[in-house]
């Protein structure tokens, strides 16, 4: 056998196992093995292709409790005491719109961005390591801000959430910030108990926010994030983290879980509105900082309709109550939803 015909004997057959078992083989390298989180392999798992989503990217799992609805959970006892705290007629502000001034924006990190060095504030409450904060990074409140400055990415290649609290660049490449956390968008994983975050509940301010895009697509899947001014000394499953010497019981703690009432007439409120109070409906809204009173987080984007946005002030603390999602806990450090719990 001459040597073209031996190659033609043994590539043919070896070709067509490749196109047989590349696609297995492929599915079969975790996704930080191969670098990328491709869509091979995303597709093989439905809690990462049902949930929210940034790009190629969960926002965590389908089963975390952030995504999961909260629409046929009883009402908790504590809803009268937690409302009067607030302010039964205190409107829900949207705590974003066109100004790029107001909400939480975030962005890519690109390509071949360098990580910059940055020094902590609360060392113990941050994941210490280098950050690869994008050129021109947005500033919640603009590079002028004296608020709390938050600095929101996300690397898309690993599906890595990181998020900086008070952050300032120093000089080229060297920051400071408050603190910051990084976060694997594909995993459930809760920091540890007590652990705060670039938020004061200890949780990812991303996965409760706003974004215009979802409310163009017409839902939200998610839970939102929200303040108000007085919270409890404590806290609840899925927060980390307490921010308040209070321990008055009628305080809501951090973590609490709060949802539309389902009576609540949404006909009157734009398209926009109601993709945002169909959401507090069916997923509500997580106490996440001290803040305004009944203060909704989202991203700023040019496109929103401020007067429009502002209508839903028309909705009250008294419109909501208290669910209580802690039977949903399965494990310590978890935000799984155990699937038994939330049938």
């Amino acid at each position: 056998m001459n040597v073209k015909a031996l190659l033609t004997w043994v590539g043919v057959p070896l070709l067509l196992l490749f196109l047989l078992m590349g696609p297995r083989i492929t599915r079969s390298i975790p996704p930080f093995e191969l670098g990328v989180h491709n869509t091979v392999v995303q597709a093989d798992s439905k809690s990462n292709t049902d949930g929210p989503r940034v790009g190629n990217c969960p926002v965590f799992p389908k089963d975390n409790v952030w995504n999961t609805p909260v629409d046929n959970l009883p009402a908790d006892g504590k809803t009268k005491d937690y409302v009067e705290s607030i302010g039964a007629v205190a409107k829900v502000h949207p705590d974003f719109g066109s100004s790029l001034a107001y909400g939480m924006p975030f962005t890519e990190v690109p390509a071949g961005t360098k990580p910059s060095r940055v020094t902590f504030e609360y060392r113990d409450d941050s994941d210490l390591a280098n950050y690869p904060i994008p050129e021109n990074a947005p500033i919640e409140g603009g590079p002028q801000s004296t608020g709390d400055r938050h600095i929101i990415f996300i690397d898309p290649r690993r599906c890595l959430l990181e998020e900086l609290f008070d952050a300032t660049e120093i000089s080229p490449g060297n920051w400071k910030a408050g603190s910051g956390i990084k976060m694997d968008l594909t995993s459930n994983a809760l920091r540890g108990a007590d652990k705060t975050s670039a938020d004061a509940a200890g949780l990812p301010i991303f996965p409760g926010l706003v974004r215009y895009e979802e409310v163009q697509a017409g839902e939200i899947n998610h839970a939102l994030r929200f303040t108000v001014p007085h919270t409890r000394a404590s806290y609840i499953w899925p927060a980390r983290h307490k921010a308040s010497r209070d321990p008055s019981p009628k305080l809501p703690p951090m973590g609490t879980r709060f949802r539309l009432r389902a009576d609540f007439d949404i006909s009157k409120y734009s398209r926009t509105n109601q993709v945002i109070l169909k959401a507090l409906k069916k997923y509500g809204m997580m106490l996440a900082d001290n803040g305004g009173a009944m203060f909704v987080s989202g991203v700023p984007d040019k496109r929103w309709d401020d007067e429009d946005l502002h209508k839903l002030g028309g909705a009250t603390a008294a419109d909501f109550e208290v669910v209580d999602v802690s039977e949903w806990q399965m494990l310590g450090d978890s935000a799984r939803v155990d699937p038994l719990a939330a049938k």
